[in-house]
């Protein structure tokens, strides 16, 4: 879904949004910030905010009839708009508020283009829909996906949706896991990119409907366009009647994860 009435196709919007929010998460790094609790656990920061509202900035200027729905800010414009922008402006807020760099800001057109930003590398991870391209210092190499990496990131923040049922932790304690794979957790989406950059072998997350959430539709718009290998964790189709996220660099790698899924959830 490019358009390109206004000047600048929706890619090109992505892009310059990620950007915007990614230059307010790096100039603020390091500097104090208020806390804004979300209860639970969870909360926000004035730099979530701050970059939240820059991308809006961008969307506002290039696609002012466009809707928007944003981490902290919430639904603008029709919840059911047939153009809806997807904004997380800050993926990794606990790693950024204790001074680590693991962040990733996420912005999607719902079905269409998309665009992740790490803010400290300058990397920018993009997709036009149908091919995904890394931007470093103005230059952009396609993505290529590659299960040669023994690295699988899994998501073991709470909650847990899917619990009893399955939890991600589970799948670390399977045998055949450490015989093929090693773990991490980056704890932010950014590792969302990295499958579809040939950084990551796969991404494990239990959870609900992932497609639609503000954290993962940049990302698994990203991997899609990339050749990776997209389900949920019990191997139907991202989406409502899914659950959770398997994201592999091929297909034998996606079918092995859920192999061992299905085995600690039997």
């Amino acid at each position: 879904m490019i358009n390109s009435s206004a000047g600048i196709d929706d890619v090109d919007v992505a892009i310059a949004a990620v950007s915007a929010g990614a230059e307010v998460v790096r100039a603020r790094y390091g500097q104090r910030f208020a806390r804004i609790e979300k209860g639970a656990g969870d909360f926000a920061t004035d730099v979530d905010v701050a970059a939240e509202e820059a991308i809006l900035g961008v969307i506002r200027a290039a696609r002012p009839e466009d809707a928007v729905r944003g981490e902290e800010g919430g639904q603008r414009g029709a919840a059911d708009a047939v153009r809806q922008w997807l904004v997380d402006p800050l993926c990794g807020t606990l790693n950024y508020a204790v001074g680590n760099m693991l962040v990733a800001v996420n912005v999607a057109l719902r079905n269409g283009p998309a665009a992740v930003a790490d803010p400290f590398s300058g990397e920018v991870f993009f997709t036009d829909g149908e091919t995904a391209w890394v931007r470093r210092n103005g230059s952009d190499t396609r993505l290529a996906p590659t299960a040669a990496v023994p690295l699988v990131d899994v998501n073991l923040d709470p909650p847990f949706p899917s619990a009893p049922g399955f939890r991600a932790v589970e799948l670390l304690a399977h045998p055949g896991f450490a015989e093929r794979f090693r773990p991490r957790v980056v704890s932010t989406t950014l590792a969302l990119a990295w499958v579809a950059a040939g950084k990551r072998a796969a991404y494990v997350s239990d959870g609900g409907d992932l497609a639609g959430s503000v954290h993962f539709a940049a990302g698994i718009a990203l991997c899609r366009a990339a050749g990776c290998v997209v389900t949920g964790v019990d191997g139907a189709p991202v989406g409502q009647a899914g659950r959770g996220l398997v994201v592999a660099a091929d297909a034998e790698t996606h079918g092995l994860l859920l192999s061992m899924i299905r085995a600690v959830t039997s």
